[in-house]
């Protein structure tokens, strides 16, 4: 039975969702945080709060931090320890312009002079537990071979591995030989990521690459709360098994919403996000209808429904 990780998602899993998922649903090893960036030389408030000790109560989160520089993984990395957190994922694969065009994410990939300098402060601190969470590339899925002894000669704990490039976003094939071939020259435990929305899809990886240490689950997650814990106790739940964990979490979540932002739109923006990833599972209809309620009192009473389906 391999460890099962929660991706970072920015967005979706902040805390209030990370807390609430491991009390009701379970089955994850560790949640990672949505990525701690340098905005105008500081780290946001938003951050700040969101790797807060008393607001991740009760689970395993890893901070993750996204970085063009050993400067600003310095600032983030005082950030964490003086949270208490004696682990830190470094982001290496976000696609998004937004962050690889200052060569953060998956834009740090091209460049192995900006890894050795994050590797370089990496070994300067042999108290913190550093793991990686990349792609293969961020225009070439060959990057990543142009850094591969320079990530085996740093100490880290773990890479994960998402087998796409940066301009694919999270579009187009996987690329599973290449993985493969990642996974044969790392000399450390390589994780999984990309693409797993089903008990079958582990299984799939599990015996396709039984090097493996973990699999690290997203979107898959987000779609299926309860995949984790299906696969760690070994059940299958139908959807409409499924659907009762969906209100628990749902409801907890309106529970901290409501008490957390007294403008109802704002409140509103926050649950939408939870059910952007679960049409599937939900139904169509219903999912429509519920993102499209634009008043709070409207949508309490669409999403009190599904209890009835």
């Amino acid at each position: 039975m391999l460890p099962i990780y929660f991706a970072p998602l920015q967005g979706y899993t902040e805390a209030p969702y990370r807390r609430i998922h491991n009390l009701v649903c379970g089955g994850i090893s560790s949640y990672y945080s949505p990525f701690i960036r340098i905005e105008k030389g500081e780290i946001r408030n938003k951050d700040i709060r969101d790797i807060a000790p008393n607001a991740n109560s009760g689970l395993s989160c890893i901070p993750q931090a996204i970085a063009s520089n050993s400067a600003e993984l310095a600032q983030i990395l005082s950030l964490t320890t003086s949270n208490g957190y004696s682990s830190l994922d470094i982001n290496m694969g976000c696609p998004y312009p937004m962050q690889t065009r200052y060569n953060r994410g998956a834009g740090i990939l091209p460049h192995p002079s900006a890894v050795q300098d994050i590797c370089d402060l990496i070994r300067q601190h042999p108290e913190i537990s550093f793991s990686i969470k990349m792609r293969l590339g961020m225009e070439s899925n060959l990057d990543w071979q142009n850094i591969i002894s320079i990530l085996n000669d740093t100490p880290l704990t773990h890479i994960t591995m998402h087998p796409r490039i940066g301009k694919q976003m999270y579009k187009g094939a996987v690329d599973m030989e290449m993985f493969r071939q990642f996974l044969s020259e790392s000399r450390h435990p390589v994780i999984y990521n990309g693409d797993i929305t089903s008990i079958d899809d582990i299984h799939n990886i599990e015996n396709r690459f039984p090097g493996i240490k973990g699999i690290m689950i997203g979107r898959g997650l987000l779609s299926r709360p309860t995949l984790a814990r299906e696969y760690t106790e070994n059940i299958r739940l139908t959807d409409e098994q499924t659907i009762p964990y969906i209100i628990k979490m749902h409801n907890a979540l309106v529970e901290y919403y409501s008490e957390t932002y007294p403008d109802e739109n704002q409140r509103l923006g926050k649950l939408k996000a939870f059910w952007e990833y679960l049409e599937s599972t939900i139904g169509r209809k219903t999912w429509k209808t519920i993102m499209k309620a634009t008043k709070w009192d409207k949508y309490l009473i669409l999403t009190t429904s599904l209890t009835t389906r």
